[in-house]
């Protein structure tokens, strides 16, 4: 792309009513970084444990360790509560930049990975290693081992998703009404199939797959964490170079030509980036919906469509979102605790209908 075209390009995509709010948009950044890093210590601080903030460093320090961290609470945040927000912080910019990558790739705010079907052919991957893996795919247990469950949901969401992006797309144009029926048609599938998985586990896999639906971060482990953040961290790696990408993509596909981008490599690049990223979340978190489309949506209306500010944003706000859920679940019905796609679906559900009569003009907001 010539320095001419990528200028024009920005400008047009990045500019709204209040014209370039790139300034905004790296000073937003700049206040979600120091966001994210005040909900991991409240995360850490929070739980049946009194352990303080304070109390952690200086346990991590060695200073005063026995009076500031006791034994049994420096087991309950290295092992348990580390854990579960470091998985939070990978699910939730996860499903946070899956949700911009698909709102980007098919130019429409309403998309999302949960909504159009990935996530239930994700799950249908993940629930077809769990009530199958002693029998039919024991041979995949035996060769991949802890990552045969985010590789079985990966497959998933990738088959998912190419379906759709096949089914919706004639002639190089997508249709966003067929993405939309396609992706409701698609889920239903997953769910019956799935359905039919259910029906025949036994009953230690039924309990586990009745909580894992409902979403939680309350199974995390270094070692589950060692299998899904590889596979996130690449997926997140490889959104920067699809900013630009998807910036000219809001222009329409025939204008992004024009200015010299790969429109098919970048569509192929953001279907796998999401396949991988929402397969990854699926496999080790369960159901955990609205965060991919309320997360962008949020964002874009304070710096604006452009994905090289959106995207980093995204993640960070996601992963801080996440963690508010996660601290939600934990302490509203403690000593229970309450699944976290629970909470995301009672705040989420209500901003999507909010999206949905403001697009149509009954909200005048």
């Amino acid at each position: 792309m010539s320095q001419l075209a990528e200028t024009i390009l920005v400008r047009r995509v990045a500019a709204g009513p209040e014209g370039d709010r790139s300034a905004r948009a790296r000073l937003l950044l700049a206040l979600l970084v120091l966001m994210l890093f005040a909900v991991i210590a409240i995360s850490i601080a929070t739980g049946a444990s009194d352990a303080s903030v304070i109390g952690v460093i200086e346990g991590w320090l060695g200073g005063g360790a026995e009076s500031a961290l006791s034994a049994r609470d420096r087991l309950i945040i290295n092992e348990i509560r580390l854990p579960r927000i470091a998985l939070g912080i990978f699910v939730g910019a996860a499903l946070a930049v899956s949700g911009a990558l698909m709102q980007g790739l098919f130019r429409n705010p309403l998309a999302d990975p949960g909504i159009i079907g990935v996530s239930a052919g994700a799950a249908l991957g993940a629930i077809s290693v769990i009530v199958l893996g002693h029998t039919v795919l024991a041979p995949m247990i035996a060769l991949f081992g802890v990552f045969a469950l985010p590789l079985a949901a990966f497959v998933g969401g990738l088959a998912t998703t190419l379906i759709l992006y096949r089914v919706a797309t004639r002639r190089g144009q997508t249709s966003i009404a067929t993405m939309l029926l396609a992706g409701i048609a698609l889920a239903a599938l997953a769910g019956a199939l799935s359905g039919i998985l259910i029906y025949i586990a036994d009953d230690r896999q039924l309990r586990d797959l009745t909580f894992w639906q409902l979403g939680s971060l309350g199974g995390a482990t270094w070692t589950k964490i060692g299998a899904a953040a590889p596979v996130i961290a690449v997926a997140l790696a490889v959104t920067p170079f699809l900013a630009r990408g998807l910036n000219a993509l809001a222009l329409g596909e025939p204008s992004a030509r024009h200015l010299g981008v790969a429109v098919q490599s970048i569509k192929a690049l953001a279907i796998l980036a999401v396949a991988a990223a929402t397969g990854a979340s699926v496999a080790f978190t369960g159901g955990i919906g609205f965060v991919g489309i309320v997360v962008p949506h949020l964002l874009r209306l304070v710096i604006g469509p452009d994905h090289r500010y959106l995207l980093p944003a995204s993640a960070l706000l996601g992963a801080s979102l996440l963690l508010i859920a996660d601290a939600v679940s934990r302490t509203i019905v403690a000593p229970a605790e309450l699944p976290i796609g629970i909470v995301t679906a009672v705040f989420g559900a209500p901003f999507f209908l909010w999206v949905l009569l403001r697009r149509r003009g009954i909200l005048d907001l």
